[in-house]
């Protein structure tokens, strides 16, 4: 699926969104239409202050759904009312570039998302002012890849998807293009 997947979507770029987004926004040159740069995954794990072990279950989690090893992110500083030590795991996140991120994109929109309880679209809003866009997911289980007889527990994961553009417009353009599913 690999391969396919990434040429399927990547082409679908290649033909059909980059001439529109050309088409639409004006572009003289195709190297300033925007593109996908990457996406990154962040998985904050909590529990993790009484077990650090709910890290390496996390950590197993992302890297069956995204295909690449995720780093173990780590407290910055100790806060006491949250019984958190300095340097202590409490998280994981993957950046996907390139193929994997084309992929991931690709499951996400296609089989991830419809299989969202009450799924009525992602918020239209959720744009940062620069062409990014965030989406957070309340649980890793709507992800084929994960056997749900082996979960120990739900985790959310924020979903980041940085791209090229300029503005919010041309970014929701873009991913527009790759058939996101916004909310009207």
């Amino acid at each position: 699926m690999s391969e396919k997947a990434m040429t399927r979507l990547k082409e679908h770029y290649d033909k059909v969104v980059k001439p529109a987004l050309m088409k639409e926004f004006g572009y003289e040159n195709s190297h300033a239409v925007p593109r996908l740069d990457k996406i990154v995954i962040n998985m904050g794990v909590g529990e993790a202050v009484q077990d650090v072990k709910k890290v390496d279950a996390a950590v197993r989690e992302l890297s069956a759904i995204t295909g690449q090893k995720p780093v173990v992110t780590r407290a910055k500083k100790s806060i006491a009312t949250f019984k958190l030590r300095e340097n202590l795991p409490i998280g994981c996140k993957v950046t996907l570039r390139r193929q994997r991120m084309y992929e991931f994109l690709d499951r996400l929109v296609n089989i991830a998302l419809p299989r969202v309880r009450d799924f009525r679209g992602v918020s239209p809003k959720s744009f940062d002012g620069r062409g990014n866009y965030a989406l957070g997911l309340k649980e890793q289980l709507v992800f084929p890849e994960i056997n749900y007889d082996q979960v120990d527990q739900t985790r959310g994961m924020d979903i980041i998807i940085v791209t090229t553009a300029k503005t919010d417009k041309e970014a929701k353009a873009l991913l527009a293009g790759f058939q996101m599913p916004f909310a009207s």
